[in-house]
């Protein structure tokens, strides 16, 4: 099978970069923004481009050729934000770029009206920057992101078929090698901006298949706790007058790391597991009882508001103490 050998060429790609970025330097050191304490190599995440690289050259891969681009200008300016920051403006502009490529490539501008197409924009370049800020810990990125491919490959073949497998199984693929190298109490490596970005964009543009397959934005939930994190996050530096593009430690799972000292691969696979039992729900759902998969759907992000609400009750706590 083709699996295998794939395997093998990510996991020997993977080795091959460690080296370089070990000869040129291209490590990441303790951060405000991580919640790591020690010096490790970082970008190990493009083995999630090497991954759409591959997935390109199969026969049926032509019609990828806009995922391509977007997901190779992504890449590229994320690894050299890796290497020396860039300006805001120049990463949000390839943000942008990248996007339109799969709108073009899905057919969206034929689709959708100009203030949905503004809408889908800045909804989708959101998610991408919050899939970046949320990849902190040893196993996060990985995890979270094998759950949602899983899930959506689940969807694949038991409910609608939107994506050929290859395309999704070659990115599991990639998640599994990045995570012998990341799940780990002492990383190899982390994603970094090029791994958190590429993936994102990956199942960016898999959700985009399957809302435009099934005509329905309950897919979306497969973000859910990503998603509840990083507004909540982001509502709650506003209120405290911070800069919300300066590094922090404020998401729910850097207190959980962090103040609350639960070893990152237990924070990681809660997570993980977590999103498993949502994306099960939403296909249970979604198959057998259409109707309220919207009703489902907000419980299920009131709830997860309420448990991200404990974590002002421990600074509360933490305060009085």
């Amino acid at each position: 099978m083709i699996y295998p050998l794939i395997f093998i060429i990510l996991f020997a790609c993977e080795l091959i970069y460690f080296r370089i970025a070990d000869r040129f330097n291209i490590i990441d050191k303790p951060t405000k923004r991580g919640s790591h304490d020690y010096i490790t190599i970082r970008g190990g995440g493009i083995v999630f481009w090497l991954a759409a690289v591959l997935v390109f050259l199969l026969p049926f891969s032509l019609n990828l050729l806009p995922f391509l681009i977007g997901i190779t200008l992504i890449s590229a300016v994320s690894f050299i934000d890796d290497i020396r920051s860039l300006p805001n403006k120049i990463r949000i502009v390839i943000h942008f770029i990248s996007i339109s490529c799969v709108f073009f490539g899905l057919g969206l501008f034929g689709v959708l009206s100009w203030w949905l197409i503004t809408v889908a924009y800045i909804f989708f370049v959101g998610i991408l920057n919050a899939y970046n800020f949320m990849d902190g810990i040893n196993g996060i990125t990985g995890l979270y992101s094998l759950v949602i491919l899983i899930a959506l490959q689940v969807v694949n073949y038991q409910i609608v078929s939107f994506a050929e497998p290859h395309f999704i199984n070659f990115a599991i693929i990639a998640c599994v090698v990045f995570l012998f190298f990341n799940f780990r109490k002492k990383a190899k490596c982390f994603a970094g901006d090029i791994g958190s970005m590429a993936i994102s964009f990956w199942i960016v543009t898999l959700l985009l298949m399957l809302m435009l397959k099934t005509n329905s934005i309950v897919w979306i939930m497969f973000l859910a706790i990503y998603g509840v994190d990083t507004v909540f996050t982001i509502i709650h530096r506003i209120y405290l007058k911070q800069n919300i593009f300066e590094a922090h430690r404020l998401h729910f799972f850097q207190i959980l790391s962090n103040e609350m000292k639960i070893p990152h691969l237990l924070v990681s696979t809660l997570y993980a597991v977590i999103q498993l039992l949502i994306c099960g729900i939403v296909i249970f759902v979604y198959f057998y009882f259409p109707k309220i998969e919207i009703l489902t759907s907000t419980i299920i992000l009131i709830i997860l508001s309420a448990v991200y609400l404990l974590k002002f009750r421990f600074f509360k706590n933490r305060k009085n103490n």
